[in-house]
C-alpha cells in the first residue's frame, strides 16, 4: 500500500458507496490510486528529463514517497511542497463523494457517459490553460476533481466485465465515442443469484460490447430506476432491492462485483497516468513537476509590496540593493524563489502587479522603481498587500515597505483571511516618517513624528498572524535589518517556537532544537527587551552580555534582533523580560515539517469527513490531519493548539493512521488567536536511537461562531455571468450582519451588503461576477465572502479558487507534413549527417502550432514561422546517421497533442511520416505497466 495516503482515509465515504474503498486494506481507495499513479507518473518524468540531460537517474526504493521521488528528481528541498500537493490533489477528488455524491455525471453512474466525459475533458483543458499561465494551484484543484470520475468509471461501469484490458482513451478526448452506449429503453442485468452477483450482466450486453453502469439512489420508496436496467449495489443503494436486484461496482473485494476490484482499481491506476501524461506532453515536463509541486527552485515566491511615496526615496534604493544581493546569492539554487512579484502603492492608487520568474527580469523592474508624490498621512498598504496576497502562490514571503499608516484600515479582516488560506509569511519593514517630505492635511509644518503606536500595531496583528515580523527602524538601518531577514530565509526554514505578548511581561519559553536543524536563530521584535538563553548543558547568555558561547552571533536593527545560537542538540530556553510588547520566534533549517487541515464531519447525505475552507467554529470539538514530511521515519507524540499571546492552549488526542499520517481530535477550538505546535521522535542519521522534535506552523488561526458555505462551478467562462449562492449562519446572537465579496482580479460583481441572521438559521445570498471578454483563458480567480457581525466583530469566510476558461472549438491535433528527407549515410555512420524538413500546421480552424520538440532523437531541431503563414511552424531536424530515427511532438495552443515519426533506416519509405495521437504509443507503454501490475499482484509483490 503506498504511504502517504491512510491520513486521508477519514475524507472517504463511511459506506464506500459511491467510489474505490473507504479505509485502508486490501482493496484500493481513491486516495492510493490518485498517489501511486502522481508518484509513478513523476518518476518516469524525471527519469526522462535525466536522459535527455545526459545525467545519472537512481530509481528510488519501492513502494515510492514523496520524500524519496523528490530526492531521485535532483530536488530533495521539493518534498514538502510535492507532499503537499499530492494531499491538495486527493482531497479534491475526494471531495466530489462529499460535494457531488448524488450527481450521476461525477460517478458514471445511470450511464451518464457522455456527462461524466465532458467533466473530464473540460476540467482537462482548464489544467492545461491554467498551467501556461503558471496558476498551478487551481490545476491541482481541477486535476483532483477529474480524478475522481476517470477512476469511477472502471469500477461503475461494465468496461471490465467487456473483456477489456487497457484503459479508455477516449474519456479524455471530446470528438470521439466512448463506446456502445446502452439504450435508455435496453434491459442490462438480470437478478443476482442470492449475494453471487458474478453473472448478473445480460449476455447480450456483454456480446455486443455495450457499455452501461449502474444506478444509485439513497431514499428510500422514492429511489427508483429504469426496468431492467443494472444497479450500483449495496446496502445504502435503495434501488439495488429493486428487480433486476443486486448491483455491479467494483469499489471494494466486498462489493457486488467485488471479484473484479483489482482489475478495476488497475485499470483506474492506469487511466489516471494516462491523464496525468496527457497533461504533462502539453505542459512540458519541468511545468508538469512544477504543477505536482517537484522543482529544482523553490516553491515560495520572493514578493515586495512597495510604498513609493517621495519619502519613500531611500527605502526603494535600499530594496534596489537588497534584490540584487537575493537574487545573487539564490540563483541557481533550491532557494531561488518560483516566481517575483512586485506590487507598488501611492496614495491613492495600487499599482500594476509585476509577477515573472526571470530574476533579470525583476531586478529591471526593481530598479525602474522611483519614489513621487505623497503627502498624505495614509497610504493604501492593505490594498497592495491584498493584490500580493492574491496573486503569490500559497507559502509565500512577503515584504511591505512603508514609512506611513494603512489608508484602508477596513481591509484587515479580507487581508487576515487570505493570510489564513494563503499560508504566507508577511514582514512589515517600517521606517520614520521623513522630516523633509511628509505633511499633514493642509499643513505645511515639518514633521518628525514615527507612525503612531496605534497604527503600528495594526502592522504587528498582521505579522504575527502570517508569521513575520514588524520590523520599525530607521531609513539607514533598513538595509540592515532587511539583510538579517533574508539572510536565514530558505525553502527548508523551519519554525521551532513563536509567540507574542502584549502588554509586555515576563516570561519563560521553551524549544527543542534536535539533530535535523541547522542555523538555529532567535528573532526578537520590542523595545526595552532583555533576555536570558540557556543552552541544553545549562550554560546561559544575557542580553547584556558582550561575550558568550551560548550566542555565536548578535545583530541588531531598530526594535528588531536576532540571536545566532551555537548548534546544540536538546532543550532550550528563553527568559524575557520587557513591560513593552514583544514577539519571540525561534527558526532553524531542517527538512522535517509538517502540514495539516482542519477537518469536520460531512453535513451531505454520504457522511465522511470535509477539509475546511472557512475557520473553525469556536468552543465545539474539532479534529485535525497531519502529515509530517522529509522523513519516513518520524511519528507524532503531541499536537497542541497553543494561544499566541498567552501561555494557554489545549492538547489534542493523537490516533496514528499509517506512515507519517495523524488524526488529532480536540475537545474544544480555543476562543483566541492560536497556532499549531507539534511533538514527535526521529530517527536521523546513522543512530537507530529515536530524539524529540518540535515544529509550530507559522500561520496563526481564529476560530468563528459564524459559518459562511458556499460551493459553485469551478470554471467561469468569459462575458458570462456568474453566479455563487451562499448562505451564513450564526451559533452566537443573531443581528444584522455585513456581507463583503471580493475578488482577486477586481471584475464587476453584484452581492448583498449584509444579512439579517437568526441564530441557528442560514441566510441565503448570490455573488454574480462577469470577466470581461478579452481575459485569457487559464487565468485564476479567487472569490472571497466574508460575514462579520455588527456587535463583538466575530468574522468568517469562504474562498473559492475560479478558473476562466474560454469555449473549446480546436479539437483535432496539429499535423506534420514532410516536405524534405536527405540521409548522405556512409558505412561510419558516424562520419555522416541526414537532415530533415517537415512543415507542421494546426488547420484552417485550428489554434495554431504552440510547441514543437522532440519526443525521441539526439540530433538538432530548429524551428521557425513560416513567412507566409504564422499559422504553420517549419521545422528542420539534422542527425549523426547513427542516430536513425525521430519522433516529433507537436502540441497547439489548447492542448491537443499529436506525434510524427520519421527515419533514415535503409530499406524504409524514409520519404512517408506518420502523424499519430501519442496517446496510442502511450497506450501501450500503460497496458505494459498495469500488466506489471496485475503479475505483481497475482505474485503477492504488492
Amino acid at each position: 500500500m503506498s504511504s502517504g495516503l491512510a491520513v486521508l482515509c477519514l475524507l472517504l465515504l463511511l459506506t464506500g458507496a459511491q467510489g474505490f474503498g473507504i479505509l485502508p486494506g486490501d482493496s484500493l481507495n481513491h486516495l492510493e490510486i490518485t498517489e501511486r499513479a502522481i508518484l509513478d507518473t513523476a518518476v518516469q518524468v524525471c527519469h526522462a528529463l535525466a536522459q535527455a540531460e545526459g545525467t545519472d537517474f537512481s530509481f528510488p526504493t519501492q513502494p515510492y514517497t514523496a520524500k524519496s521521488v523528490a530526492v531521485a528528481c535532483g530536488a530533495p528541498k521539493s518534498s514538502k511542497s510535492f507532499r503537499q500537493a499530492i494531499i491538495f490533489i486527493t482531497v479534491m477528488n475526494v471531495r466530489v463523494d462529499i460535494r457531488h455524491a448524488l450527481n450521476a455525471s461525477f460517478h458514471f453512474d445511470e450511464e451518464m457517459f457522455v456527462q461524466g466525459r465532458k467533466i473530464i475533458t473540460e476540467g482537462l483543458l482548464a489544467i492545461k490553460a491554467n498551467i501556461k499561465q503558471e496558476n498551478f494551484e487551481a490545476a491541482r484543484q481541477k486535476l483532483g476533481e477529474i480524478c475522481h470520475p476517470t477512476q469511477d468509471f472502471y469500477s461503475h461501469s461494465n468496461w471490465v466485465e467487456l473483456g477489456n484490458k487497457v484503459p479508455n482513451a477516449n474519456l479524455i478526448r471530446s470528438d470521439t465515442s466512448i463506446g456502445n452506449i446502452a439504450d435508455e429503453s435496453r434491459a442490462t442485468c438480470r437478478n443476482c443469484d442470492g449475494d453471487n452477483c458474478t453473472n448478473n450482466i445480460l449476455e447480450d450486453v456483454i456480446e455486443g460490447q455495450i457499455l452501461t453502469s449502474g444506478y444509485f439512489g439513497i431514499v428510500p420508496l422514492v429511489s427508483t430506476k429504469p426496468k431492467g436496467k443494472c444497479s450500483h449495489g449495496g446496502a445504502v443503494d435503495q434501488t439495488s432491492t429493486i428487480e433486476p436486484k443486486g448491483g455491479i461496482n467494483k469499489d471494494t473485494f466486498s462489493a457486488s462485483h467485488g471479484h473484479l476490484h483489482t482489475t478495476a482499481a488497475n485499470l483506474a491506476i492506469a487511466a489516471t497516468s494516462e491523464l496525468l501524461q496527457n497533461i504533462r506532453l502539453d505542459a512540458g515536463d519541468r511545468p508538469f513537476l512544477q504543477m505536482i509541486g517537484i522543482s529544482k527552485r523553490s516553491s515560495k515566491a520572493l514578493c515586495f509590496v512597495i510604498d513609493t511615496t517621495q519619502s519613500m526615496s531611500e527605502d526603494i534604493d535600499a530594496v534596489k540593493s537588497v534584490t540584487s544581493s537575493i537574487i545573487n546569492s539564490e540563483a541557481g539554487t533550491e532557494d531561488e524563489p518560483a516566481a517575483y512579484i512586485l506590487v507598488p502603492f501611492n496614495d491613492p492608487d495600487v499599482g500594476m502587479l509585476v509577477k515573472t520568474t526571470d530574476s533579470t527580469v525583476f531586478q529591471t523592474v526593481i530598479n525602474g522603481l522611483s519614489a513621487s508624490g505623497g503627502g498624505d498621512e495614509q497610504e493604501p498598504s492593505l490594498s497592495g498587500l491584498q493584490l500580493a496576497l492574491m496573486s503569490a502562490p500559497p507559502n509565500s514571503e512577503i515584504f511591505l515597505f512603508t514609512d506611513a499608516a494603512a489608508k484602508d484600515k477596513q481591509l484587515k479582516s479580507t487581508v487576515t483571511a487570505l493570510i489564513e488560506r494563503t499560508q504566507s509569511v508577511v514582514n512589515f519593514m517600517i521606517t520614520n516618517s521623513s522630516a523633509l517630505n511628509r505633511r499633514r492635511r493642509r499643513d505645511d509644518r515639518q514633521l518628525s513624528s514615527r507612525i503612531s503606536a496605534s497604527d503600528a500595531q495594526l502592522y504587528t496583528d498582521l505579522a504575527q498572524t502570517s508569521g513575520g515580523l514588524a520590523v520599525e527602524v530607521s531609513k539607514s538601518e533598513l538595509p540592515k535589518a532587511i539583510g538579517i531577514i533574508t539572510e536565514s530565509s530558505s525553502s527548508s526554514q523551519v519554525t521551532l517556537l513563536q509567540a507574542a505578548r502584549n502588554p509586555g511581561e515576563a516570561d519563560n519559553f521553551t524549544f527543542i532544537v534536535d539533530e535535523t536543524v541547522t542555523d538555529p536563530r532567535v528573532h526578537i521584535t520590542g523595545r526595552s527587551v532583555r533576555f536570558t538563553v540557556i543552552s541544553p548543558t545549562g550554560e546561559s547568555q544575557q542580553s547584556g552580555d558582550s561575550t558568550g558561547s551560548v550566542i555565536t552571533a548578535s545583530t541588531s536593527a531598530g526594535n528588531f534582533i536576532t540571536l545566532r545560537l551555537k548548534k546544540q542538540s536538546g532543550r532550550w530556553e528563553v527568559r524575557m523580560v520587557s513591560a513593552d510588547p514583544y514577539t519571540l520566534k525561534v527558526t532553524g533549517q531542517s527538512p522535517v515539517d509538517f502540514l495539516f487541515d482542519f477537518v469536520e464531519a460531512s453535513q451531505g447525505p454520504m457522511g465522511g469527513f470535509d477539509v475546511l475552507d472557512t475557520r473553525p467554529r469556536a468552543g465545539v470539538n474539532s479534529s485535525l490531519l497531519v502529515s509530517l514530511t522529509g522523513s519516513d521515519t518520524a511519528t507524532l507524540t503531541e499536537v497542541a493548539l497553543v494561544e499566541l499571546s498567552g501561555s494557554g492552549g489545549i492538547r489534542g488526542v493523537v490516533e496514528t493512521q499509517d506512515s507519517g499520517n495523524f488524526l488529532v481530535l480536540f475537545s474544544m477550538i480555543p476562543s483566541v488567536e492560536f497556532s499549531v505546535r507539534v511533538k514527535g521522535q526521529n530517527v536521523s542519521g546513522t543512530s537507530t536511537a529515536s530524539e524529540v522534535f518540535q515544529r509550530q506552523f507559522s500561520t496563526s488561526f481564529r476560530s468563528s461562531n459564524l459559518t459562511v458555505t458556499a460551493d459553485s462551478n469551478s470554471i467561469l467562462t468569459p462575458g458570462t455571468p456568474y453566479t455563487v449562492p451562499f448562505s451564513v449562519m450564526t451559533n452566537g446572537s443573531g443581528g444584522n450582519f455585513t456581507i463583503r465579496a471580493t475578488n482577486s482580479r477586481s471584475f464587476d460583481s453584484t452581492s448583498p451588503t449584509s444579512l439579517i441572521l437568526e441564530a441557528g438559521k442560514d441566510a441565503n445570498g448570490t455573488v454574480t461576477l462577469t470577466a470581461p471578454r478579452n481575459t485569457p483563458s487559464g487565468t485564476d480567480l479567487t472569490l472571497t465572502i466574508e460575514a462579520e457581525a455588527a456587535v463583538g466583530g466575530d468574522t468568517n469566510y469562504i474562498m473559492l479558487r475560479i478558473s476562466i476558461i474560454n469555449p473549446l472549438t480546436d479539437f483535432t491535433e496539429p499535423r506534420c507534413e514532410l516536405i524534405q528527407l536527405q540521409a548522405n549515410c556512409s558505412e561510419n555512420c558516424s562520419m555522416s549527417t541526414w537532415d530533415l524538413s517537415v512543415r507542421v500546421s494546426d488547420g484552417a480552424d485550428g489554434t495554431g502550432v504552440d510547441r514543437v520538440s522532440l519526443q525521441k532523437g539526439n540530433g538538432t531541431l530548429n524551428t521557425s514561422l513560416d513567412a507566409g503563414n504564422e499559422n504553420v511552424t517549419l521545422v528542420s531536424y539534422s542527425a549523426s546517421c547513427c542516430d536513425a530515427d525521430v519522433q516529433l511532438q507537436v502540441v497547439d495552443r489548447v492542448g491537443n497533442v499529436g506525434s510524427c515519426f520519421y527515419t533514415n533506416r535503409e530499406g524504409s519509405q524514409s520519404a512517408q511520416s506518420s502523424s499519430t495521437r501519442v496517446r496510442q504509443p502511450l497506450l501501450l507503454c500503460l497496458n505494459t505497466v498495469m500488466l506489471g501490475f496485475l503479475l505483481m499482484t497475482q505474485l503477492g509483490l504488492r
